[in-house]
């Protein structure tokens, strides 16, 4: 089978996957939910089916849904601007600086909100923009070189995460407790408020890297080569890099920092879908949405006591990062 005909059945797998992960994860775990019930009695105040899946179980869903599909596609353009396939959402240090304006935002101990959005994840934004700003204004000065773009960003990630250790050294036990359950990443806190919130976010990013995917597939070839063939390479490389950074801010406003999700997806897709991004900017919106879907299910339904989602992609994505960092060994083609 071709590589086309491999991404149209992914892409229809894909749309089926968060389908059946929409209807059927909320009716796992430590209670169990009847669908057929849960329908029936949809608005009924005094059903516990209905309250269970539609409040507390769907929005958590479809967060996973957008968080990992936000997270999933900000690595895909993270990479292919990088050509480094080791790059992942979180290289650029906008997730250190978002967890950065969420600690400090929990040492203050603010409870404003706004459009839905809870004062920790207004701070996690804020200072997930800061620091987008500072490495888009890095990558603007001069030639760009990703050597130097990732260097920045992981000192900037180094920085912010001295930053939260002080933090946390100032604050009582609390607010420590709280600190470090926030860190972990999760998605048991996100309402319906919080996924309007967020979404106009991830839509503009996601038209950002997605509106360019087939000048990241010249990219892929290097800058002279891309710019022969008339691509605007400085204005592309802006434009993604500000999306990958409205994407991954987004994510980490109100999931905390989940990680590997950006590393995982765009790997596994590329591998059974190729290099063509025109098919796998859609391919990992839908997987990676419906892998975190997955994981958050496992995470608070497999144990006796929830985990935090984000340990559970840790500890999957740890083994798949090695194994990627040995393949790049064997690897001809790049990414």
């Amino acid at each position: 089978m071709t590589e086309r005909g491999r991404g149209a059945w992914l892409l229809a797998g894909g749309f089926l996957a968060c389908v059946a992960v929409v209807l059927a994860a909320p009716l796992v775990g430590h209670r169990s939910i009847d669908l057929g019930r849960a329908l029936a009695e949809w608005g009924d105040p005094r059903s516990a089916d209905a309250f269970i899946y539609f409040r507390l179980r769907l929005p958590r869903v479809l967060c996973a849904l957008l968080v990992g599909g936000g997270l999933s596609l900000a690595g895909l353009g993270l990479q292919a601007l990088t050509r480094n396939g080791l790059a992942s959402e979180y290289t650029l240090g906008v997730a250190s600086g978002g967890a950065f304006g969420a600690v400090v935002v929990l040492r203050l101990g603010w409870t404003v909100s706004f459009l839905g959005l809870p004062a920790t994840a207004l701070g996690a934004l804020a200072g997930a923009g800061l620091v987008a700003v500072l490495v888009l204004g890095w990558a603007g000065r001069g030639r760009f070189d990703a050597s130097s773009l990732l260097l920045a960003g992981v000192t900037i990630g180094m920085i912010a995460s001295a930053g939260i250790l002080f933090v946390q050294y100032l604050a009582d036990a609390t607010q420590s407790h709280l600190m470090v359950r926030w860190l972990m990443g999760g998605l048991d806190v996100v309402g319906y408020g919080g996924l309007s919130g967020i979404l106009p976010f991830l839509l503009a990013g996601g038209l950002l890297v997605g509106l360019h995917a087939a000048e990241l597939n010249q990219l892929l070839q290097g800058d002279e080569l891309a710019e022969a063939r008339g691509v605007a390479v400085a204005r592309v490389r802006g434009a993604v890099l500000a999306g990958v950074a409205l994407l991954t801010g987004a994510a980490v406003s109100v999931a905390g920092p989940i990680g590997f999700v950006g590393l995982i997806v765009p790997h596994t897709v590329r591998l059974a879908a190729g290099l063509d991004h025109r098919r796998t900017v859609p391919l990992v919106v839908l997987w990676g949405g419906a892998f975190l879907a997955v994981c958050d299910t496992a995470a608070r339904s497999v144990w006796a006591a929830e985990i935090p989602v984000g340990v559970l992609t840790a500890l999957l994505g740890g083994p798949f990062f090695l194994w990627v960092l040995g393949s790049r060994r064997r690897r001809v083609r790049p990414l």
